[in-house]
């Protein structure tokens, strides 16, 4: 791997208590974190519909926090909700060091998670082929990879960990960067994968109540795993994560403000727009 990309890895996550059990863990999501994270995770599935009668749930499971909340919380609500579905938990390895995999691999034996693990080599062709901007390159083949693997088991949708801060953070970084208006979907039809549709069950759940539980419950999520851009590649979501952050000493309402904006927005006061590929602008229909 070349020496000019490969990173030490991003920071690892310690907590300040002994690991819990795994009854000990799922109890603290209904009670102790039932108005930060259940209710949140409930109320993303209702209002989107994200979970219903029948589907097979493929679940993207990094290893970290993120991924193994959502897990438990999939868990959760095939015990204590009313519709009937099934899970598969796909750990797909990139090409982890050792010390990751098995770290994955030990969390979610403890927390109950029976995962697929499979490899796919994506951190060795993206350093060959991408070496100036990989991460783009390497989420794509990341994602492509777990929606290969999920129709592969017969699932018709895949959940990943996407939260709050995510959704918001994505939102800014395509207006500031990408110059467009465009935010991540809670629910979204693959174009490439037919049938298969991507949900985010997390979309209401915010970064820093995920990080309270993980640390509540005692667990040492994987970081980011990355081996070839860690520390070494400008990350534009950061610069989103301090700005938002600056701008909440004023306002403490401004991340929900952002993200309403995206379930709010006035047609008539649009100059132009994109709909199924093509594009419109409002003289189309101006008078």
């Amino acid at each position: 791997m070349a020496e000019s990309l490969q990173g030490s890895g991003c920071t690892l996550s310690i907590p300040t208590v002994p690991l819990k059990s795994v009854k000990d863990i799922e109890r603290s999501i209904i009670k102790t974190y039932r108005k930060e994270i259940w209710s949140r995770f409930i109320k993303a599935v209702k209002a989107f519909n994200l979970v219903e009668e029948g589907d097979r749930i493929g679940v993207g499971v990094s290893g970290g926090k993120d991924s193994l909340l959502l897990c438990k919380l999939l868990q959760e609500l095939k015990i204590h909700g009313d519709v009937n579905f099934d899970i598969e938990y796909l750990a797909m390895n990139p090409g982890y060091h050792i010390t990751n995999e098995e770290r994955l691999k030990e969390n979610c034996k403890h927390l109950n998670i029976p995962i697929t693990f499979f490899d796919s080599g994506i951190f060795g062709i993206v350093d060959a082929i991408s070496s100036d901007y990989p991460c783009y390159l390497c989420a794509k083949m990341r994602r492509g990879a777990l929606y290969a693997k999920a129709q592969e088991l017969g699932c018709n949708k895949l959940a990943l960990g996407h939260h709050f801060d995510d959704v918001i953070e994505t939102q800014l970084m395509n207006i500031f960067y990408a110059g467009t208006t465009k935010t991540m979907m809670p629910r979204l039809k693959s174009l490439n994968f037919e049938g298969l549709e991507l949900i985010r069950p997390m979309y209401y759940i915010h970064e820093e109540d995920i990080k309270r539980f993980t640390n509540h419950a005692g667990l040492v999520p994987m970081n980011c795993g990355c081996v070839v851009a860690a520390k070494k590649t400008s990350s534009k979501r950061r610069e989103m994560k301090e700005l938002i952050a600056k701008l909440k000493k004023n306002n403490p309402d401004i991340d929900k403000c952002i993200l309403q904006s995206a379930h709010n927005v006035n047609m008539d006061c649009i100059v132009g727009w994109q709909s199924n590929g093509e594009r419109h602008s409002f003289l189309d229909t101006y008078e």
